[in-house]
């Protein structure tokens, strides 16, 4: 549900429908990029984005633990993600990837060296049905590419460039660090990409006396432009997009909004800051927020609450409903219905 949550925030007149079209004709990829996590990304954005964080997916699979039973050094591993991309040139599921690379191993390494293929090797994810084009139930994956680098790019490679002018283009006012925390790209690729943008990119005067890289053409509002409150769904890129997230999470908030698991809640926006949290239960959508807030605001968000239900309607009214465990554990909060299922179905 992240993808479509999140477009329905930023885009108005936003139709789920036209998510779906895009996923199942390719035009928007689902793969594991940034921070070794699965994106939704533009199908002309993928590639680069996949070449520049060769370093972090590679490490982070190759050096784990649970990749040793593979016995594969990486250039074993090279090989076989070769081969599992040349089987996957069309879709295939998971056990259908795992049973081919028991052929190419045996039953007793496959698992392991899956372990690491699936987030290193560039795979897409393929749509495997409702509610949100990708079932749980069954992973897909087809190629993205024939093969991939073996080594990480230097820090000035155009792919990496690009990356970071998509970053800014998303997030910025930024620094190199905040583009280093939402990558997990470090000094030595973070570094030369932002020098070797930097010429074409204005410097900004932030708090603190912090200077801040931005596009020349990009928007900045004043300060006092009214941010509209917002219902951010689950892993929003917002609340991970700098390295000092204080900017958009209130500092005691910061443990309950990013889990140590690393499940980042539905929270609620007031003003361009987290002011709380949100659940959709069969019941409704309530808010829970940690300040007193103005009619004005309830109502918004209320208004909000009432547009998010009209999308979720013939999906998953009870979006994130594995995830509620969290609820119990927020700090002192006020609670409220913002919107009632008894009257969307009236509706």
């Amino acid at each position: 549900a992240g993808p479509y949550l999140a477009l329905w925030n930023r885009v108005a007149g936003f139709r789920p429908d036209d998510l779906d079209a895009a996923f199942a004709s390719g035009t928007v990829v689902r793969a594991t990029l940034m921070r070794v996590t699965l994106h939704a990304v533009h199908r002309d954005d993928w590639a680069a984005f996949h070449h520049a964080m060769t370093h972090p997916l590679r490490g982070s699979r190759l050096n784990d633990r649970r990749f040793a039973p593979a016995r594969l050094t990486p250039a074993e591993a090279d090989e076989v993600r070769d081969a599992v991309l040349a089987f996957a040139d069309r879709p295939r599921t998971q056990d259908e990837i795992v049973t081919e690379l028991s052929r190419l191993l045996d039953d007793e390494r496959a698992p392991a060296t899956w372990f690491a293929l699936r987030t290193l090797a560039p795979l897409h994810h393929v749509p495997s049905g409702a509610p949100w084009s990708f079932s749980p139930r069954e992973r897909v994956y087809r190629a993205g590419a024939r093969t991939a680098a073996n080594e990480p790019p230097a820090g000035d490679d155009p792919a990496v460039v690009h990356l970071l002018r998509r970053y800014l283009a998303a997030f910025g006012p930024a620094t190199e660090a905040d583009f280093a925390r939402f990558t997990m790209l470090r000094k030595p690729w973070t570094g030369p990409a932002v020098e070797t943008l930097r010429p074409e990119l204005v410097e900004i005067d932030g708090p603190d006396g912090v200077t801040l890289l931005d596009l020349p053409d990009a928007p900045r509002p004043a300060a006092d432009t009214p941010a509209p409150p917002r219902l951010l769904g689950m892993w929003d890129s917002l609340l991970l997009a700098h390295a000092d997230r204080t900017r958009v999470v209130p500092e005691p908030l910061r443990g309950h909004v990013v889990r140590r698991n690393g499940d980042t809640l539905a929270t609620v926006l007031v003003d361009g800051r987290v002011a709380g949290f949100w659940r959709a239960t069969d019941d409704g959508i309530d808010a829970a927020v940690v300040e007193p807030l103005p009619d004005r605001v309830w109502s918004a968000l209320a208004a909000e609450a009432a547009s998010l239900q009209e999308l979720l309607a013939d999906r998953e009214p009870a979006v994130f409903r594995r995830y509620r465990r969290w609820w119990d554990e927020l700090p002192d909060v006020e609670v409220r219905r913002l919107a009632d299922a008894r009257d969307a179905a009236a509706r």
